[in-house]
């Protein structure tokens, strides 16, 4: 037993020896407390695994001197990307971007087809108000009822129908009864041939009637009616 048992149980052992102590004492240690007491020294150094012992072990002694000279390397030019481990794919190389394609092009045609669409959509628009005017039904009246005319044309004139206008005659020039302006321009057609129409007529004052300035027909034969009309 160590001395420190031997010193903390020595007055507890004495106390019982007394004559005096009641036995009731000693219901308080088990009998058998002298016994379940061990004798041995205990090791208190601390314990360590093998590898952790062998990694100390390793770590405090220096590494073993190299046989080999040092490298050198020289770079040239800029350095470049190296796998960081033998798994590692090498880096691709670098690529030209590919060309970028030209809009341009494309814009400028959307552009001129829409421009193209909206001048033939206002023509269109355009013409059907002259044809649907006053003035081009009594121009075209006073055409039918002329014999000079029906003599070189001959019988049905009537304005020439063009394909891109939906069978509808072209009229070129302004009509402004506003302004007192008329200045058009048709190609007709009779059961003998065809010709152009002029037709120009203006109001000096406001109030007045318009007074005929030009009111013709030219064949494709050359040949030119003066038409006859007392006005508008």
């Amino acid at each position: 037993m160590s001395a420190a048992i031997r010193r903390g149980m020595t007055p507890l052992f004495s106390g019982l020896s007394h004559p005096n102590v009641s036995t009731k004492l000693l219901t308080k240690f088990p009998r058998n407390f002298s016994t379940n007491i061990s004798t041995k020294p205990r090791d208190f150094t601390p314990r360590h695994s093998p590898s952790l012992m062998v990694s100390r072990a390793y770590g405090m002694r220096p590494p073993p001197p190299s046989t080999e000279a040092p490298s050198t390397t020289v770079y040239t030019g800029p350095s470049q990307p190296k796998p960081y481990h033998i798994n590692h794919p090498m880096p691709r190389r670098r690529r030209d971007l590919p060309a970028m394609p030209r809009r341009w092009p494309f814009i400028l045609a959307f552009t001129l087809v829409g421009l193209a669409g909206w001048g033939i959509f206002l023509t269109f628009v355009t013409n059907q108000e002259k044809i649907s005017s006053s003035v081009l039904k009594s121009i075209m009246r006073s055409v039918r009822h002329d014999e000079k005319l029906r003599e070189v044309l001959g019988e049905a004139i009537r304005p020439q129908p063009e394909w891109w206008l939906n069978g509808d005659p072209r009229i070129k020039g302004t009509i402004s009864t506003m302004q007192g302006k008329v200045d058009v321009s048709l190609r007709i057609k009779g059961s003998k041939g065809a010709g152009t129409l002029y037709f120009t007529s203006i109001r000096r004052e406001k109030g007045l009637p318009f007074t005929i300035l030009r009111f013709k027909v030219i064949a494709d034969d050359g040949q030119v009616v003066e038409i006859e009309s007392e006005g508008l």
